[in-house]
């Protein structure tokens, strides 16, 4: 009998513990989409790279350092390339898709519920790039860029936190 007890017990102290967790994700959940919807709508956005993907090499995991940042009509892009250059840079050195640039066109769609895409181009003195990206509620983030001279390349990422 006492057994029994002793394993009730702990059955039911595992339960709480469970909703505990739930509750507390329920609410990490609801503060990221609070604060998704914010960034989105000031458009407002630091997206961290975790990965890409590239024509002809296929997925990689890239270092944390990556990033993508939207501040209203600028675009900040440090991403790594992996790809083909269809004309060679003649007036940047840089290595990848890095660059600070005005947007030139703009659009938003709201997709589905819980679910944003941005269609924007820059223009900087190497090239012409299109981007395309998709913001979660969840805080999850997928560009996918397209530029005149260089082969198309995607990335996935999550939205962080400005760094002043």
């Amino acid at each position: 009998m006492r057994m029994k007890r002793q394993v009730f017990l702990g059955i039911m102290a595992l339960v709480l513990v469970g909703c505990a967790s739930q509750q507390e994700r329920a609410e990490r959940q609801a503060q990221t989409r609070v604060a998704v919807e914010q960034a989105v709508t000031s458009r407002q956005l630091h997206i961290d790279i975790h990965s890409m993907s590239a024509m002809r090499y296929g997925s990689r995991t890239v270092t944390p350092d990556f990033f993508l940042e939207l501040r209203g009509d600028t675009l900040r892009s440090y991403l790594p390339y992996l790809g083909q250059a269809h004309t060679s840079p003649t007036v940047s050195s840089s290595i990848g898709l890095n660059f600070k640039a005005p947007i030139k066109n703009f659009s938003e769609r709201k997709l589905k519920a819980g679910k944003t895409q941005w269609e924007l181009d820059v223009k900087t003195q190497e090239d012409a790039h299109h981007f395309i990206i998709e913001v979660f509620d969840t805080g999850q983030a997928f560009i996918s860029v397209r530029s005149q001279n260089r082969d198309p390349i995607s990335f996935d990422g999550a939205v962080g936190s400005f760094e002043q």
